[in-house]
This record gives C-alpha cells, structure tokens and sequence, in this order.
C-alpha cells in the first residue's frame, strides 16, 4: 500500500461451501475429523467496514457479526471503531458455513483496513472457528475442492492437504429445507459427545475411498467414479450420524426424499452437507442440471423443499478496498 494512502473502506464476498464428509472420526493416529469441501457460487456473504467514530453493526445476522467484530478488533486493532454492514449472509444452519465464512470475513476486513498480513487458518483460530474442520478456512483463501488433513495436537485449525480443480461442466444441485436447521452450538457439542466410538476400520474404508477414488474420479473429470465415491462416504457417515439426526441419514425427510428422487433421475452422490439440512447432488452439466430441476421443482416445492443449481467456485473470498488519500 502506498505510504500517502490509507484504507477507508473494505468489502468482502465470502462464498458457501459444502461439507461432503469427514475423514477419520476415530482420531486413533493423532489426528481426528479431516474432511472434504467444495466452494460453491452462491450463497454468498457479503460486508462493508468502514472506519467510524464509533461501533455500530448493521444488516443480516447483525448480533453474531457484531460479536465476531469484537474478536476481530480485540485481536487485530484494540480502540478501533468501525461501521460493519451485512448486505448478505448465507444461510445460517442449513449446513452451508456460514459461521465460519462470516467470521473469516470481519477477520479480514479488519486486517485488511488496518494493513495486516495474515491468513485464513491463523484467523479461524483467533476468532474460535474450525474446531473440527480446516475446510472453511482453506476455501476462504483459495476455493475449489480441497481435503484438509484433520486436527491434530500441534494446531488448533486443520491443514488443507489437497486441493483439486473442480470440472468446469459440471454442476451441484442444491436441496433446501427452509423450515429446518441442523444442529450447532452446544446442542452439537452434545451430540459428538453422546455418539459412539467411530471405528478405525470405517475411517480407513473413507479414506480409501477418498485417495483411490474421489480424488482421482475429479482429477479425470469422471463423474461417475466421483459420484460413487461420496454416496459410499455419505452413507457411512449418515450411518454414524443417525442417533443425532432422529434414526436417518438426513435431517429433513423432505430433503432425504428429494435427493433419492434425483439419484433416480440420473444424478449422483447424493447426500447431505454437514449437519444439513441442505442436501447436494451432481450432474455433468448445465443443460443435465435445467431438466432435473424442471422435472422435480415442483413436487419438491410442494414437500417444502426448494431446488437450486450452482456451480464449483475457483477462487477464496474476494476482498477489495477504498484508500484515502491521507494529507
């Protein structure tokens, strides 16, 4: 930044991700949870900061952001005041990541105001995000289709240890219960706790799944092989998940129905991102993804799920700034 000029202005687009399952949740060799995500075009969340002669919060999900505010200027500017307006916000609960995306995004916006280097893994921690997943922080930063390699003892954000271009043809359909909300907070927090142990034997069978086959099926551009990939992981990890998610697989019904319905259809790797209720499938293309989506929007409508399409996003958050020139 030039030495004349200072920041007076920062907004930031910070966009969803999904949670295609975890990795290991046995933990037995030093490292628990790891996980596969993928950025995807929208939801988005998207702020302004600007300098102010006082603190004041403003727009979606305002008590939250104005609390991850706080974090952010107690660990990156004490005294500072700022204005923080949320123009949007994805959806919060519906298993999309939108805490974390939030919280990345003030971090950043107030490192970036005050001209503080950084990074997305170093500002989870800080502001007390991915306590079990590293996959918030490495799609902030870079997006596309990563895998991060679980928490161990030495830090407390997960390394990204891959990270693959996603098929540019391809597409996501995206399930929506709006009536629904996945489990957070200390009610999450109870539910890891009253889960059984997970077996080294079913973290190793995800983890041959994911190294001989997710990876390589996406580094082909091989849908099929992909799409077997994350139904097998989704259903062991359903399977675990159930006691917590009323004996299913998914948290809403709704959604479980409409993404079997769409499996039938021609689409694959179906399943449920984190704690939902959103749920996910894949198609080749666009033009595969329009005629599902007029095939089953209505009916799903009527079950009170909305059907989405969105695309793979290649890139972490944008973040853009306002200098002023400084007499």
């Amino acid at each position: 930044m030039p030495k004349d000029e200072s920041v007076k202005e920062v907004r930031i687009a910070a966009a969803a991700r999904l949670h295609l399952g975890f990795l290991d949740l046995h933990g037995g060799l030093g490292r628990k949870f790891g996980g596969l995500g993928l950025s995807i075009d929208g939801p988005a969340t998207r702020l302004r900061l600007t300098r102010a002669s006082a603190s004041h919060v403003k727009g979606r999900e305002a008590p939250r952001a104005k609390i991850l505010l706080e974090k952010a200027v107690a660990a990156f500017a004490p005294g500072a005041t700022y204005d923080l307006e949320i123009g949007e916000a994805i959806p919060a609960h519906a298993g999309l990541g939108s805490g974390t995306q939030l919280a990345l995004a003030i971090a950043a916006a107030v490192r970036r105001m005050e001209n503080l280097s950084g990074d997305a893994r170093g500002d989870a921690a800080l502001m007390g995000r991915g306590a079990r997943s590293g996959l918030g922080a490495g799609l902030f930063e870079d997006g596309g289709f990563v895998v991060d390699g679980g928490r161990g003892a030495q830090g407390p954000t997960a390394p990204v240890i891959a990270r693959l271009p996603f098929p540019a043809d391809w597409r996501i359909l995206l399930a929506y219960d709006e009536g629904a909300r996945g489990l957070h907070g200390e009610d999450e927090r109870e539910a890891f706790a009253a889960l059984p142990a997970f077996s080294p034997q079913a973290a190793g069978d995800i983890c041959r799944h994911v190294l001989m086959q997710a990876l390589p099926a996406l580094a082909d551009a091989d849908l099929a092989g992909f799409g077997a990939a994350i139904s097998h992981i989704q259903r062991v990890v359903g399977d675990y998940f159930a006691p917590a998610q009323g004996g299913r697989r998914f948290v809403s019904p709704a959604v479980e129905l409409v993404v079997a319905r769409l499996l039938a259809a021609g689409a694959v790797g179906g399943g449920q991102t984190s704690w939902g209720p959103t749920g996910f499938a894949f198609v080749g293309s666009e033009a595969e993804a329009r005629r599902l989506i007029e095939r089953h929007a209505e009916k799903a409508q009527g079950e009170g799920v909305r059907l989405d399409v969105v695309r793979a996003l290649e890139r972490g958050a944008r973040v853009d700034a306002v200098y002023a020139s400084v007499a």
